[in-house]
């Protein structure tokens, strides 16, 4: 439950560095036989937060209609057509700071089919989390003595507390960019 719960908050708008990623890989060095169950619930888990993002990426889709040309978009969206595929692969498969959600949310803004747009991300992420699951298994005992360093400890701690804070900003500076006119302040 918690690789489902991480991953989806991974790939969603909220901030979660790696989160999913050393969970992952915690479980495989210890339970090798259920690897690919990891790898399947944190690819679940991924796939949901994407649907959150392609919310967004649609919504933001309006924004652009708006400040844009037509002509303009439309060259736009089909140079995306021609290529989301390859940006949404590479996207799944690469680690931070490469802009997975960045790229889900263009996507969807111009209108990339959803059907493709999930088959991609989830084949993507299934494999990277496969890799990463042989890796844990294989430099599993190594993977276990970190975890169990102070260091490592005061480090997670930090990046809790920095992807709470930055997806507070995050969550605050959407909302306000949001608010309808009749909500402001006059």
């Amino acid at each position: 439950m918690g690789l489902l719960t991480l991953g989806a908050f991974d790939s969603s708008p909220l901030i979660v560095p790696l989160g999913n990623d050393l969970l992952l890989l915690a479980l495989c060095a210890r339970y090798h036989d259920r690897m690919i169950y990891y790898a399947a619930m944190a690819t679940l888990g991924s796939l949901i937060g994407c649907l959150v993002t392609y919310w967004v990426g649609q919504k933001g889709a309006l924004r652009l209609k708006k400040i844009s040309s037509g002509q303009r978009l439309g060259r736009i969206q089909a140079q995306v057509q021609k290529r989301a595929a390859g940006w949404l692969l590479a996207a799944s498969v690469l680690p931070p700071p490469f802009p997975f959600t960045a790229i889900v949310a263009a996507a969807a803004a111009f209108k990339y089919p959803p059907k493709k747009l999930f088959s991609f991300v989830g084949a993507g992420r299934f494999v990277r989390f496969l890799i990463e699951g042989a890796l844990a298994i294989h430099y599993g005992r190594w993977i276990i003595r970190q975890a169990r360093s102070a260091i490592l400890e005061d480090v997670m701690i930090a990046l809790v507390v920095i992807a709470i804070g930055a997806s507070a900003i995050s969550i605050y500076q959407w909302n306000e960019k949001n608010k309808r006119p009749s909500q402001q302040p006059a």
